[in-house]
């Protein structure tokens, strides 16, 4: 009764007409009927579109496009015919992805952070739009997905390539990734050829957990030239594997390094319990700024490395460093950004829970020759506020957090304000966590001072930002 009074006839199944007014946070099309919210997939702003609802709750609905009625005056061709599972955004003119992204952010902080002024300061775009992916991880599987554009008939026992959205099960066969480099193409071709001519080489089937081949894993330096191919495996047998290692190492004289992890686990990750080097080095390096870092198959890195040094030198301009400083970098990872830092401050303390991240942090700051930096294994849900921190480590001066994309744990959020930094310099790759956390930092006395947006990702929904908060 209620909702019938408050929201317009709209139910699943439901055709409509509708014109896209923006995009929301996560990329789907925006349009309102009688003010009432639908998400549409695969639309963009300046569509008008016949909708069909295949999902409806109390205060939106989800639709896909059945026809486009009037096309958009931004929209640009796309490269791809399946753009809409990893670049979703391809379909609309780069600058109107930074303008639609850019208000997605502000949209988040006046709405859910409750500040009415909000603007941001800056938007930092990329100059290299596509072939920017410094790490792809493509799939093997029994079941593939068949396109409604691909002919009958085409094989459906394998393939290689991303999940459909939605489907742990089902995998879209890519040929060609356009946000990848150029070689990962030639890759994933040499890849598949090998596997459909052995047929010991079957891929691992989640369903049955049976099969040997689960992922292909390709890291790339965009700045070095260095290219790792990492294939996972469900048990470790090299002689069985041979036919795939030898092929690629053969056709793709570019590889410098190339390992086997092998996961035993049900679990879809592509993480391995164990790892062995077949060909080269068991790492890659990479150049950011002035500093190298050794990248494993399983470290964490900056996925897009031309705009991972944009970011960063967002970070620094936000800290004004004059080298007098002491920072905490929260949430450290493998310490990229205090690292990047240390030369124009005089401490720096990482802090980070991952074993294996510190590792790689201590490993990177031995390799640049930086001595005054220092990593803490910490869990931030309690670290602090347990009181675990020695007394010998300094207060900071400013304070760096990079947390994952759930943002931080209510409890850290809430103790930031008693280490009386000067400045918090909060980086995120999730504006909704971060206008969230921005209230709760606005209530213990911080002010937003600089608010900038960082494009790491054309094409796809995702975002990051720097926001720097004083007191």
């Amino acid at each position: 009764m209620n909702e019938n009074l408050n929201t317009p006839a709209i139910k699943k199944g439901s055709e409509l007409e509708l014109e896209i007014e923006s995009l929301a946070y996560g990329g789907m099309g925006l349009a309102r009927k009688e003010n009432f919210v639908i998400f549409v997939k695969g639309a963009i702003p300046g569509q008008k579109v016949l909708a069909k609802i295949y999902k409806k709750k109390s205060g939106f609905a989800e639709a896909r496009v059945l026809t486009l009625l009037t096309e958009s005056s931004n929209a640009v061709e796309v490269k791809c015919n399946h753009y809409y599972i990893c670049s979703k955004v391809q379909s609309l003119s780069y600058d109107e992805q930074l303008k639609e992204k850019s208000n997605q952010v502000e949209d988040a902080f006046r709405r859910l952070g409750g500040f009415s002024n909000f603007e941001l300061s800056g938007k930092v775009g990329a100059e290299k739009i596509f072939n920017y992916r410094n790490k792809m991880e493509f799939t093997f599987s029994p079941h593939r997905w068949v396109l409604d554009s691909e002919p009958e008939g085409v094989n459906k026992s394998f393939a290689l390539g991303l999940h459909m959205t939605g489907r742990y099960d089902k995998i879209l066969d890519i040929k060609n990734c356009h946000i990848q480099p150029e070689i990962g193409n030639k890759i994933l071709e040499v890849a598949r050829e090998v596997c459909l001519l052995n047929p010991d080489l079957k891929p691992y089937d989640p369903k049955t957990h049976i099969g040997f081949l689960r992922y292909l894993m390709i890291r790339y330096g965009a700045n070095t030239d260095q290219l790792m191919i990492n294939i996972v495996t469900s048990y470790n047998d090299l002689n069985k594997l041979s036919p795939l290692t030898d092929t690629l190492l053969k056709k793709i004289p570019q590889i410098t390094s190339m390992v086997n992890n092998v996961n035993t686990r049900k679990a879809d990750v592509a993480f391995g319990e164990y790892e062995t080097l077949i060909f080269g080095n068991p790492y890659i390096e990479e150049k950011i700024g002035n500093l190298t870092f050794e990248i494993s198959a399983n470290s964490f890195f900056q996925t897009n490395t031309y705009q991972g040094l944009k970011l960063y030198q967002e970070v620094e301009k936000a800290a004004q460093l004059t080298g007098n400083e002491v920072i905490f970098d929260l949430y450290c990872g493998t310490g990229t950004i205090g690292l990047f830092l240390a030369k124009k401050a005089k401490e720096i303390y990482g802090f980070e829970v991952i074993r294996s991240s510190l590792e790689d942090a201590e490993k990177n700051a031995e390799k640049n020759k930086v001595e005054n930096i220092f990593f803490l294994k910490s869990n931030l849900d309690t670290f602090f506020k347990s009181g675990q921190l020695s007394r010998k480590i300094p207060k900071p001066d400013v304070v760096i957090v990079d947390p994952p994309r759930a943002g931080m744990h209510p409890d850290m959020t809430n103790y930031l304000h008693k280490f009386k930094a000067k400045k918090i310099i909060y980086v995120s790759c999730n504006p909704t966590t971060q206008a969230r956390d921005a209230k709760i930092l606005a209530e213990k006395g911080y002010a937003i001072e600089k608010a900038t947006m960082v494009d790491m990702f054309p094409h796809t929904p995702h975002i990051e930002t720097v926001i720097l908060f004083s007191k």
